[in-house]
């Protein structure tokens, strides 16, 4: 290890790999091992001792610890969260039940909603009301909170949310009710809304209080496991948890609002494709990561991932908003898919292929690896079309066998359509290719972008495989595969800031305004917020961005107008209502003269700034080296074997060019180049595919 040189670690947990990203200085180094469920530690652990041995270094050399984990969301879609139970107002049981009254599908008779996380027979009432401007209009019936103590115990409840009519204007009768519980209950954790998320809108609060409330035992025990872990193993740097709006926190505020971290592995990835669009002067990506559970798109426009204030997990239906469960925090905007290497294939009674969302994840894993699986996944359907090389995945650590993927294929895709292990192979490989290129669509129309126009960023351990069909079938030219593209998530929890947002309801309209009361609470807001960033960021600068959330009186939906960092006067009241009005004007054509405005929210974000990369100069073309060696592929269009050339990525210099079809394999995952591209290694030492002119 060189002496005096910072070291950085980063893990991410997903539902199949663990990463591990080690940087010391400008050196790095990566790993991936499979994650251990049951103790996602371990996994943690036994990956950071084989980096550490590789560079040579001891976990006491770590100065800055760096992680993301799938744990919450996948504890919310498996269930597999702490009992709940919620304590709602008087009259407000169902509110979980009742959601907005909306249905995602109108004219499906059958809908399947998503079941609350604290089922009906867990939820209980009591006396209390507040306002929506914060007066109480009845006290808190304190001996009715303290008779639910002994139900809740006779229930075996584990953790409690408690969510009550308007607390984010006065949140006095939750914090009481929090303190009866935890007097009564020692030891049991306890989520109010009117901490976890401040705002209008009683459904999105309560179901976010409850989310919260049902993964803390869960991430609450695992940080603390972790924590107490690294202690033993003598470490003395600092830890950080990456949130799903794409900054760092400390680990105590991840435990107290564990609902953060929902998309925090997704929010690497996210964080990375934008560095490498940065670096690389792509002004209009599509990221796509796929890993071994989920892919993820990501939208990403001047080098800065689309962002929003609520987020659906455990979707009914994949393409549809409302048939999801809501958490209402700040999150990357994605649209996600069970579709990774581990999703696994079957025919359905109409004879159609279908792919996921059933994960094979890490035990027993895909047929290929030997642990027990006994069904096909997407890398079994890799395996068989020869498009990885079996003694090479995941770096040799993990040997493949591709017998097995074609038994598996055959038995229950084959057999049923009549067809070869490879042709099923192939048929897999193009129902998952298709489910990802939808999601691109869909999500591209959802944020009015045409998705042809972008260039896609393809990494995770699985998408530099199906990058090159899935830009085939939506009409991308250029498909650029980073370097280290395999680790990507954990790649880019080095280059996330450290920040936290905080978001409050406060209903104002413009023609009412008060200057003096907002600019009390924004500047509250902003030094709760550098509170919980100034102690990691070490003395460096910290900045603010302040934010509206506004609307014209009467609306549904609420548009984002930025604030100056400073107090409100008067004279600024003019500039927002025309920055307002402009920013509806360009979203629905024009604005509605002289009608009222309001703010319903207000928002406060203190962040570091981001370590933002140089950009590349470009290289001179030339021929590439001769391939290392070949692959026997099927190709299902032609529905032959051919021989295509093999090449190792680390043998490729800059500048150095192929012509699809060809395998470029590494370590941590191999890219297929379709017939309809060439690709380069740029100076950055990335693949990049360019389809071949017609």
């Amino acid at each position: 290890m060189r002496e005096g040189a910072e070291v950085r670690l980063a893990v991410d947990i997903g539902g199949t790999f663990t990463d591990i990203v080690l940087d010391v200085g400008e050196a790095r180094k990566t790993r991936k091992v499979l994650t251990t469920p049951q103790r996602p530690e371990q996994a943690v652990l036994d990956g950071m001792r084989l980096i550490l041995a590789d560079a040579r270094a001891h976990i006491s050399d770590i100065d800055v610890f760096i992680h993301g984990t799938t744990l919450a969301t996948n504890a919310i879609i498996e269930r597999r969260g702490a009992k709940t139970a919620l304590i709602a107002t008087e009259g407000f049981r169902d509110v979980l039940d009742i959601g907005t009254e909306s249905r995602y599908d109108q004219y499906d008779l059958s809908i399947d909603k998503p079941k609350p996380l604290a089922p009906r027979s867990l939820r209980f009432t009591v006396p209390e009301r507040i306002d929506a401007h914060g007066a109480v209009r009845l006290p808190l019936d304190e001996t009715a909170v303290r008779a639910l103590a002994p139900k809740l115990r006779d229930l075996g409840v584990e953790s409690v949310a408690i969510a009550f009519l308007h607390s984010y204007a006065n949140p006095e009768h939750e914090r009481r009710t929090a303190a009866i519980i935890a007097e009564e209950m020692p030891g049991i954790s306890v989520t109010v809304s009117s901490a976890v998320c401040p705002e209008i809108r009683e459904y999105e609060r309560t179901s976010t209080a409850v989310a919260n409330a049902y993964v803390q035992p869960l991430i609450d025990g695992y940080l603390a496991r972790m924590a107490d872990a690294l202690q033993v193993e003598q470490f003395r740097g600092a830890i950080y948890l990456v949130t799903s709006g794409g900054g760092v926190t400390s680990i105590e505020t991840a435990r107290r609002f564990p609902v953060r971290l929902v998309e925090s592995g997704p929010a690497g990835g996210a964080i990375f494709a934008a560095q490498i669009a940065a670096r690389l002067g792509e002004s209009k990506v599509l990221s796509f990561d796929m890993g071994g559970t989920t892919a993820k798109i990501c939208l990403i426009e001047k080098y800065q991932p689309e962002t929003s204030r609520v987020f659906e997990v455990d979707r009914a239906a994949r393409f549809l908003k409302g048939s999801g469960l809501p958490v209402r925090i700040p999150v990357i905007e994605m649209v996600e898919i069970g579709a990774g290497g581990g999703s696994i294939a079957h025919v359905d009674a109409m004879k159609r292929v279908t792919v996921g969302p059933e994960s094979a994840s890490s035990e027993p894993g895909p047929a290929c690896y030997g642990r027990g699986g006994q069904r096909p996944a997407v890398t079994d359907a890799d395996v068989a079309l020869g498009m990885i090389d079996p003694d090479a995945f995941a770096a040799g650590t993990i040997k493949l066998d591709p017998e097995l993927s074609k038994q598996a294929l055959l038995r229950d895709v084959g057999a049923p359509l009549g067809l070869s292990a490879e042709t099923a192979a192939y048929a897999v490989h193009e129902v998952v290719c298709e489910n990802m290129a939808s999601a691109a669509r869909v999500h591209a129309v959802e944020r009015g972008a045409v998705v042809g126009q972008h260039t896609l960023i393809a990494f995770g351990g699985a998408a530099p495989l199906h990058a090159a069909r899935v830009a085939e079938k939506i009409g991308v030219s250029r498909v650029i595969v980073p370097s280290n593209a395999g680790v990507g998530s954990a790649v880019g929890f080095l280059a996330a800031p450290i920040a936290y947002e905080l978001v409050r309801s406060r209903h104002v309209r413009l023609d009412d305004f008060d200057t003096e009361a907002v600019s009390d609470l924004l500047q509250d807001m902003a030094t709760e917020a550098r509170a919980l960033v100034e102690p990691g960021a070490a003395g460096a600068p910290v900045r603010e961005r302040r934010a509206a959330f506004m609307r014209y009186v009467g609306q549904g939906h609420e548009i984002t107008v930025e604030l100056p960092n400073r107090r409100l006067t008067s004279s600024d009241l003019a500039s927002l209502r025309q920055q307002f009005e402009t920013d509806y004007s360009a979203m629905f054509e024009r604005p509605i003269p002289g009608a009222a405005i309001e703010v319903l929210s207000w928002s406060v974000l203190a962040t570091t700034e981001a370590r933002n990369p140089p950009a590349v100069a470009a290289v001179a073309r030339k021929a590439a080296a001769k391939a290392s060696g070949s692959r026997k592929f099927f190709d299902g269009r032609a529905g032959e074997v051919i021989e295509i050339p093999l090449y190792r990525r680390e043998d490729m210099a800059p500048g150095a060019t192929i012509a699809g079809p060809a395998v470029i394999a590494e370590d941590e995952t191999s890219t297929f180049v379709s017939t309809s591209f060439d690709a380069h290694i740029d100076g950055a030492g990335s693949i990049v595919m360019e389809r071949k002119a017609a």
